[in-house]
């Protein structure tokens, strides 16, 4: 297969970021808003996170919780790692990591949206999270030294990216030899057409920007990781009608993916 093309040139990249900024302040500030996605506890449950951890969450982070996938599974994260979650929002996931490797780890985690990082940080302060830490910034451009982790997760927010290979190509740079990438994402089983790709409202909606699945995993691999397992995630389902019709039409779906660096 030809090398997939990862950048979108008609996509208003400016705009994107607006609308994605927009779309999850609302995440952060009115969980119970009207959204194309579940949010919550009861769509955590589902996909497979295990009540008793979710119970040592604080609850208002599980409340904005926009996951598509339960990757940990796969991550298997031991006490006394360092993990980086890229798009982190209100930390669920991080907080989870947190528990998995215990005070002699640590947790970064990394967002571009204010109003998350508030939200996250005044729980982490709340709930005496301790091994998490918290930086503004895009996933595709991370201040943290090379080989700094020994895991990189993130759920539901590489699908945003105008650019996925540069963000895997910094995954790559981040994690130490041996690491692993642990991460679910929206992915389509066919190739969308540009009218879809090209439209920042479809991509801040987790629609536009889905890679289809084969062109995703070379794009993992072309930056130097060996993708080990890719399985779907039948539990996810999409709640707007405009999502259910790119479900049926494109096969847009979750899967959840772990690599390794050689």
């Amino acid at each position: 297969m030809g090398t997939a093309t990862v950048t979108q040139p008609r996509l208003d990249t400016t705009d994107l970021e607006q609308q994605v900024k927009e779309m999850y302040r609302k995440v952060a500030l009115d969980p119970g808003g009207d959204f194309h996605f579940e949010l919550g506890r009861a769509l955590a449950e589902r996909l497979g996170y295990p009540s008793a951890e979710l119970d040592r969450v604080p609850a208002q982070a599980i409340d904005s919780f926009a996951g598509v996938g339960y990757y940990f599974g796969l991550a298997r994260l031991q006490p006394g790692e360092s993990v980086l979650d890229l798009g982190s929002g209100s930390s669920m996931d991080a907080f989870v990591a947190a528990l998995q490797v215990g005070k002699s780890g640590k947790v970064v985690g990394v967002d571009m949206t204010d109003e998350q990082l508030a939200k996250a940080e005044r729980l982490r302060a709340g709930a005496g999270f301790d091994n998490v830490s918290y930086l503004k910034g895009y996933i595709e451009r991370v201040r943290c030294a090379d080989g700094t982790f020994d895991a990189v997760i993130s759920n539901g927010v590489i699908n945003l990216a105008p650019d996925k290979q540069q963000v895997f190509d910094e995954a790559a740079r981040l994690l130490r030899v041996g690491g692993r990438l642990a991460i679910a994402d929206i992915v389509t089983e066919v190739q969308l057409p540009a009218g879809i790709t090209g439209n920042a409202t479809l991509w801040a909606a987790c629609i536009g920007g889905a890679m289809q699945v084969q062109q995703y995993v070379e794009a993992i691999e072309r930056a130097g990781l060996r993708v080990h397992t890719v399985q779907d995630n039948p539990q996810y389902r999409f709640v707007s009608r405009n999502a259910q019709a790119a479900v049926g039409k494109y096969g847009v779906k979750s899967v959840s993916i772990l690599a390794f660096k050689a």
